[in-house]
């Protein structure tokens, strides 16, 4: 579940219905979890406005595309929230799993694109509510764990089903750890399908919400443009060398590693790529280098091949 908030029911009744906003915008349904100061915990009663809504929207022939986010710059959904719990048998949370159970699955069958933009923490519930649709937009600020072993639970919400499908033993890593993965980590992981800069949420929202009867291909396609290629940022040179120092370093001894390295170090302190960085980043921190040359299609075979050549008597002797 995540997060576990205990409190009386009569201290919740004057939010009900502003815990979760439902809303129509341009073509799109938006469900934005109404809760920051508890971290956007959710409830049963969110659950039984957001399944009938979410259902409604699947049928409706003018709502092309769903979206959920969470309010504030802390969580998406840090886990769920039990308002009376304590008594064994208790029908409250009989109930409350059945119905977050049901909640999770029809997002998992849900018939048109569902994106989850999971910045800030997300948990527990907040993991049923995201990974079983389509598409996952984690952010720079994004914290992602499986909390619930160290509660006495398990993972839930479909745990079972999305975590044992993730690369290698990963999954079962992060289910009985808790381990919590942020930021880039969270899509390199297989949890979110996209990282976009916090920043641009709000520009990529509104190109969502503008699409009309789009495909699984052309929200994806929508993301794509809103997330970096971190390689693009990178001098082509650099790439180019160090593409070939891993393919050689491979079947290297250490000692033979240092001597190469020792060449392509040298290498870039002839050209100017190392220096430009240096400016960008550390001095004037433009974070827009000049890169000579521009492109990876500039640098040439022969380029490449003279950073790796022996430099004679000044080689690294070990």
């Amino acid at each position: 579940i995540g997060l576990w908030k205990f409190c009386p029911l009569d201290q919740m009744s004057s939010n009900t219905g502003k815990d979760v906003l439902l809303e129509r915008v341009g073509n799109a349904g938006v469900i934005t979890l109404n809760r920051p100061k508890i971290l956007n915990a959710l409830s049963l009663d969110m659950i039984r406005q957001i399944y009938p809504q979410l259902k409604k929207w699947e049928k409706d022939s003018e709502t092309d595309i769903v979206i959920i986010k969470g309010t504030g710059d802390r969580a998406f959904c840090a886990g769920g929230d039990i308002r009376y719990a304590g008594k064994v048998g208790d029908p409250l949370t009989q109930d409350l799993f059945r119905e977050e159970y049901t909640l999770n699955n029809a997002i998992g069958t849900f018939k048109k694109p569902y994106v989850a933009l999971i910045s800030g923490i997300t948990m527990g519930a907040g993991f049923g509510l995201s990974v079983h649709g389509q598409f996952r937009v984690a952010t720079e600020k994004t914290l992602f764990a499986m909390p619930e072993t160290a509660i006495g639970l398990f993972p839930d919400v479909g745990g079972g089903y999305f975590l044992p499908r993730l690369q290698g033993k990963l999954g079962l890593f992060l289910a009985l750890t808790g381990f919590r993965l942020r930021g880039r980590d969270v899509q390199r992981a297989g949890v979110a399908t996209h990282f976009v800069e916090s920043e641009k949420l709000g520009a990529l929202e509104k190109d969502l919400v503008e699409l009309k009867s789009p495909s699984v291909s052309d929200v994806a396609q929508v993301l794509n443009t809103y997330q970096g290629q971190t390689l693009a940022k990178m001098s082509p040179t650099s790439l180019k060398l160090t593409f070939r120092q891993m393919q050689m370093g491979a079947g290297m001894s250490l000692q033979e590693v240092f001597v190469m390295e020792y060449r392509l170090s040298q290498a870039c302190m002839r050209g100017s790529d190392f220096y430009e960085g240096v400016r960008a980043v550390i001095i004037d921190k433009d974070q827009n280098p000049k890169w000579k040359p521009s492109t990876l299609a500039e640098v040439t075979e022969q380029l490449v091949e003279e950073s790796f050549r022996s430099l004679g008597d000044r080689d690294l002797r070990l």
